[in-house]
């Protein structure tokens, strides 16, 4: 039924790409980033908060087990306005649950349908990119993808959590912190399943049926084909040439970001007697959602306008400096320990400018590695070993961080910026024998 209703426009990208990577970033910062700081504000360790919360990347991990079945069971587009209502209902679910009686356990039950509904969605709504828009629109393209995605990142980062703030310190005033932190929070998640209930309807209307985008044999299916194309997509996956270095650029390009990003909230909302910098979670969000979001945009937009202009290969050295040389601000917060909030405000930005530009690399290089007749599985199967990149050493890094303390750990996450470097490397001379495209 969702494929029947024909679009109101032909297809314009500027009517869809943006508000699809907008959604399709929600509900991971939601899972990956918001329950870090609903947690911390819950009143959980560090180490808890990044073993949970890192745990949760499992998805992403696995996705590419079942993305033979985004290709061969109904259309990119059905699955992209099918997760979008699936997760609207989960985010409800947590906010039905944060207040009950053991309510981590099923907030964490519905954190993980987010995750699995939001992983899905990814599968489906990179397919539908590549199949709507040619190679050189894929390219002008990627940097307002990024940047809607990380915009939605700042909106989750920033706005959702300004307004839990808000609701805090307004239930604050009639009830102990301990009934009036979840209901704030409670409150907050029912905004968000509002907000996408509005993105499955507009999508349902709107986003158009590229003439690629129909399941085989009318979207009917054999356990034997399923299991004939799981195993051919797995095996012309790893005969691709330049396996190995694009394996590696694609683990650990984020090696450093992924253990600072389960830290950064809580070492900012962190008291003076544990290391941080005692900001409270309206500033948090206030720094998240405002400078960052003009650092973020320029970034990804001056990211995408290079890729398009000079190519991966030539823009590769300065992409892989700006993703990791700006985690130097953490390590000057730590020790300097300003009390100004603009000049941390200042330092978020730069960091944000910097990941902004820099993850472009990562994105269009997969785009690259993954062309070819089994596309949309194998973009899966990269973004598949990205998460598990990010996952492992994420759920490490609050053991690390309370282990030897903030200063110490952002001096460990700048000698951790190293494999990065290594690996762009690898893929840089592999690139000379023009095995990744052109």
């Amino acid at each position: 039924m969702m494929d029947r209703l024909t679009p109101a426009s032909s297809g314009n990208p500027w009517k869809w790409v943006p508000s699809l990577y907008f959604a399709q970033g929600m509900p991971y910062v939601i899972v990956m980033t918001v329950a870090v700081i609903m947690f911390k504000r819950l009143g959980m360790s560090n180490t808890d908060i990044a073993l949970y919360t890192g745990g949760l990347y499992l998805p992403w991990v696995i996705k590419p087990f079942w993305s033979p079945l985004v290709d061969l069971l109904k259309t990119k587009r059905w699955w992209i306005v099918g997760m979008q209502l699936t997760v609207g209902a989960g985010l409800g679910g947590v906010a039905l649950t944060l207040e009950a009686p053991d309510g981590f356990r099923y907030t964490l039950a519905f954190l993980w349908l987010l995750a699995f509904s939001s992983a899905t969605h990814d599968i489906a709504a990179d397919g539908f990119y590549m199949f709507a828009l040619d190679e050189k629109r894929q390219a002008y393209f990627v940097g307002i993808r990024n940047t809607f995605y990380r915009l939605a990142v700042i909106a989750g980062q920033g706005g959702l959590v300004m307004l839990a703030a808000a609701l805090e310190n307004r239930h604050a005033a009639r009830m102990p912190e301990a009934e009036a932190v979840p209901q704030a929070w409670a409150l907050a998640f029912y905004c968000a399943a509002a907000v996408f209930g509005l993105f499955f309807l507009y999508h349902y209307i709107f986003l158009p049926h590229p003439p690629q985008d129909v399941a085989p044999a009318g979207g009917r299916a054999t356990w034997r084909g399923l299991s004939c194309e799981f195993v051919g997509t797995f095996a012309s996956f790893f005969r691709k040439k330049g396996i190995l270095p694009a394996l590696s650029f694609i683990l650990l390009y984020r090696f450093a970001e992924s253990q600072l990003v389960k830290i950064t909230s809580p070492f900012l909302l962190d008291g003076a007697e544990a290391g941080g910098l005692a900001l409270s979670t309206s500033s948090v969000g206030f720094i998240y959602g405002t400078i960052g979001v003009v650092a973020l945009t320029a970034g990804g937009i001056l990211g995408g306008m290079v890729m398009a202009r000079i190519g991966f290969r030539r823009s590769l050295w300065g992409m892989t400096c700006a993703m990791n040389l700006p985690n130097l601000v953490y390590l000057y917060l730590a020790f300097a320990r300003p009390e100004s909030v603009r000049v941390v405000a200042g330092c978020v930005a730069l960091e944000q400018f910097g990941y902004g530009f820099g993850f472009t690399a990562l994105t269009y290089f997969m785009m690259l590695f993954s062309a070819g007749r089994q596309q949309t599985a194998h973009y899966a199967l990269c973004t598949g070993f990205m998460a598990l990149g990010m996952m492992l050493p994420g759920m490490a890094s609050g053991w690390i961080q309370e282990l030897v303390g903030y200063r110490s750990f952002f001096v460990w996450i700048m000698i951790a910026t190293l494999p990065s470097f290594l690996a762009a490397r690898a893929v840089a001379r592999r690139y000379e024998t023009d095995c990744y495209g052109r």
